[in-house]
């Protein structure tokens, strides 16, 4: 038997008054209605409902004389008689407020029973392609700020009763609805423990700045340059990550999605390896690795060459600028380095009419400019290019943006203690990424630990015919992915 939630009717209405004032927000609404012969109390947030529904279950609802009666206090026949399919009975005030606050309407009768009519309608973009994971073919949906259309999207990739969407709250303040999406069998138990007894240790007043804020609380990066997780905005990428046994958070009014764990290798995959033809995909995926270890060492190494003559053979004697000229060759790489990124940053901001008259302007006139007032040498403005180049290669921004990071650091030791500066660096990178566990996995994996076999089906796309255990790092109790 349900328990009411108010004494009356008034005192619903006071207490929504109390929680947001009396005529202090203009979008927390309280009607008073009739719903057939019954006067009820309507409260919601203006503008996260849906106007069309609400109007369509308020005219149906009406009393005409030859309509329905509804007798006694019971809130089975006020369910029972309700012309919608989601609803349900509230038992406590903090959840009414709360489902209030995330778009849900609520009805409470004369006789204090409180209902949640779940009629969201959050303002928001239609699926479309992400802009930072295009391909050339394949779907063009992409996830949006509303969590309940990623969800669907994640749904229909995958029609398996194992899929699970996992609901939680985080924030005092904000109240931000989190999911945890899995597979049933597939996802480790440790793994979601350890994700669960994260979110409920968050203790702050709001997470504006939804999966970024959410992978510092839950993954406490600090002042690590690495990414911790895989960012995605593509739902095909999240339900291949979900079938191998990895984690999805979704955070809502975020377009971005959260996959946990993951190895720096994740971050150098792309969807577009799997629409091409197996012997294509590895091909560009080792390109890929390629353009990912020449952006790292291009710059630094050809630093080393130019400056180190001895180390040069007779055959690549033309390496290294014939007059160095007034501005040292170090200050020039680097300003030439943090300019094309001060560029892209730029653009960023840039209206999109203007940005490709900007990019001309950048190109052309600054650069050659440059050049000519002896600025720069033409091989220093030649090898910073090529090095933005293959940065832009690589799938993940936030790897993008540690890679030049590291690049500044091993051009600077290089230029500080030479040929064992930049072996040094290589080796401390090297060593620091061996050291990182996040989730408790190595960072590193399949690399170090050495794994041969799943190293080789890092580096080779293999047909999707044949099997593919899932990875060791999921910890997935089956890794069998045949059933």
């Amino acid at each position: 038997m349900m328990e009411k939630l108010f004494q009356s009717m008034k005192e619903g209405e006071e207490w929504f008054e109390a929680c947001f004032g009396q005529d202090e927000t203009f979008d927390a609404t309280a009607r008073s209605v009739h719903l057939w012969d019954m006067p009820s109390l309507l409260l919601y947030i203006n503008g996260l409902v849906d106007g069309i529904v609400i109007t369509t279950l308020l005219t149906e609802m009406q009393w005409n004389g030859d309509g329905k009666i509804l007798e006694g206090d019971g809130a089975e026949r006020f369910l029972s008689f309700f012309p919608y399919h989601a609803i349900t009975a509230a038992i406590e005030k903090k959840e009414l407020l709360k489902s209030i606050l995330s778009g849900q309407a609520a009805i409470i009768t004369p006789d204090g029973y409180a209902f949640l009519i779940d009629i969201r309608s959050y303002p928001g973009r239609q699926p479309e392609e992400p802009d930072n994971e295009k391909v050339i073919r394949g779907s063009r949906d992409g996830f949006t700020e509303n969590i309940l259309t990623n969800t669907a999207l994640v749904r229909r990739r995958l029609r398996t009763e194992d899929l699970r969407f996992e609901m939680h709250n985080t924030s005092v303040s904000g109240k931000t609805d989190v999911v945890l999406a899995f597979i049933q069998g597939a996802a480790s138990k440790k793994h979601l423990a350890y994700i669960r007894d994260r979110l409920d240790a968050i203790c702050t007043d709001g997470l504006t700045m939804t999966d970024k804020s959410l992978e510092e609380f839950l993954f406490k990066q600090g002042f690590h340059p690495v990414p911790f997780v895989r960012f995605t905005e593509r739902p095909d990428i999240c339900a291949a990550h979900l079938l191998e046994g990895n984690i999805a958070i979704m955070v809502d009014t975020s377009p971005s999605v959260i996959l946990v764990p993951v190895t720096l290798f994740y971050h150098l995959q792309h969807a577009e390896e799997y629409r091409q033809a197996p012997l294509i995909g590895t091909a560009v995926r080792l390109m890929r690795f390629s353009g990912t270890a020449l952006s790292l060492i291009l710059l630094p190494f050809w630093y080393l060459l130019a400056t180190e003559n001895k180390y040069l053979p007779d055959i690549l004697s033309y390496i290294g600028p014939k007059e160095l000229g007034e501005v040292p060759l170090l200050i020039q790489l680097l300003l030439a380095d943090i300019g094309i990124e001060v560029l892209r940053m730029a653009a960023i901001h840039t209206p999109t009419p203007m940005s490709t008259a900007m990019g001309l302007v950048a190109a052309i006139v600054i650069g050659q400019v440059a050049i000519d007032v002896g600025l720069f040498t033409p091989e220093v403005v030649l090898y910073a290019a090529l090095s933005a180049i293959l940065t832009f290669a690589i799938p993940s921004y936030e790897l993008s943006i540690t890679t030049k990071i590291f690049r500044i650091c091993i051009l600077l030791l290089t230029a500080l203690l030479g040929a064992p500066g930049f072996f040094l660096s290589l080796v401390v990178i090297f060593y620091y990424l061996c050291a990182l566990k996040p989730m408790d996995v190595p960072y590193l994996w399949p690399a170090v630990p050495f794994f041969p076999k799943a190293m080789l089906r890092i580096l080779i796309r293999f047909p999707m015919t044949v099997d593919k255990p899932r990875p060791f790092i999921t910890d997935s109790p089956d890794r069998d992915r045949v059933s």
